[in-house]
């Protein structure tokens, strides 16, 4: 019952923050999206779009053979592909973790490792989105600046609150980390996993490259958005108001990606001194585009439905044949010797 509902809530969210936005923007915003995009900046969102995809499969290769996982790049690369285009075609945008999650844990052996891997793949890049972002929007100028030299006692005074909890949830993880019981054996794996998929010598340089070069590519497509748009701002302009529109989509109140992304775009837009409808456009610019480059993975996901036809064909046959009634002529050869027999028999009891 929670988890219906709180799928509703996460849906119902997405619907209301486009329905402002139509009511307060129109339905224009909407319709320029579509009518400024071309072939040209298709194909390069298409091209950003499959670098993105290959390193974020390569991060996840990394974390999931760091927790002793067998994953290769090609396979990795399919999968998030599929989960991208699931994530882009559904409600809640996390659907095809999910799955790819669920599918690499049970061809490993292992649902919950596999899980687990692609929690602390997501975890990852996350990390690093947040930690580009906030440096970003706290040196460059932008309506968050703003916002900090305004309020800056206050966020002070609410990042410390944070800090001390942060504080306090380690060292309660620390304490159950010494128990016995489900909950501190939990503990233990959990943090011997985050050593060995994410902070290893090994992987966490590689890990730290894929999340950064991969964040560079979302930038990369949202300036292409912006300039299909006629956006003439300078990337350094650009650069926060598009951090926060990549920090608004992973809020979980979204419809296939569509809602806090188009909302914040908006308002970051409007109080630069920008166009709120070009910030709009941009955003479901970006949107398409994203749309656009996860469509591989309908072709996965096509392609394995044919491969699984294929493979119960294959199996039925054998089967089929074995179930099939013996020919005639077989039948009538192999009684030959019982039928000669008693001739034979009949003949030397004459003799």
């Amino acid at each position: 019952m929670n988890r219906s509902i709180w799928a509703w809530v996460r849906v119902l969210g997405g619907v209301g923050i486009l329905a402002v936005l139509l009511w307060r923007l129109g339905t224009g915003a909407f319709l320029d999206g579509l009518r400024v995009i071309d072939v040209g900046t298709l194909g390069a969102a298409f091209a950003i779009g499959v670098a993105t995809t290959v390193l974020s499969a390569w991060r996840w290769c990394l974390v999931a053979r760091g927790l002793g996982l067998r994953l290769s790049l090609r396979s990795a690369t399919a999968d998030y592909y599929k989960a991208l285009f699931v994530n882009a075609a559904l409600p809640g945008g996390v659907l095809g973790d999910v799955d790819r999650a669920v599918q690499h844990g049970r061809d490993s052996g292992d649902i919950g490792r596999g899980v687990r891997a692609v929690v602390l793949e997501r975890t990852a890049g996350q990390i690093v989105l947040i930690t580009v972002g906030l440096a970003v929007l706290l040196t460059v100028p932008s309506p968050v600046l703003t916002q900090v030299h305004e309020h800056g006692r206050t966020l002070a005074v609410a990042a410390a609150a944070v800090a001390g909890v942060a504080v306090l949830l380690i060292v309660a993880m620390g304490r159950l980390r010494r128990g016995a019981s489900r909950w501190a054996r939990a503990a233990r794996t959990a943090v011997g996993e985050i050593r060995t998929g994410l902070l290893a010598r090994r992987t966490w340089p590689a890990i730290v490259l894929a999340s950064t070069a991969a964040l560079a590519g979302h930038l990369a497509t949202f300036v292409v958005a912006a300039r299909a748009a006629g956006s003439e701002a300078s990337v350094l302009r650009l650069a926060p108001l598009m951090l926060l529109a990549l920090l608004a989509m992973t809020l979980p109140v979204n419809i296939g990606g569509w809602g806090p992304r188009e909302g914040v775009t908006a308002w970051a837009f409007g109080a630069a001194g920008l166009s709120a409808t070009q910030g709009l456009t941009i955003a479901v610019v970006y949107g398409l585009f994203a749309f656009v480059a996860a469509l591989p993975g309908l072709v996965v996901i096509a392609a394995r439905l044919l491969a699984r036809k294929r493979t119960k064909a294959v199996s039925a046959r054998p089967a089929a044949i074995a179930s099939r009634p013996a020919p005639v002529a077989v039948e009538i050869v192999a009684m030959r010797p019982a039928i000669a027999l008693p001739a034979r028999e009949l003949v030397g009891s004459s003799a």
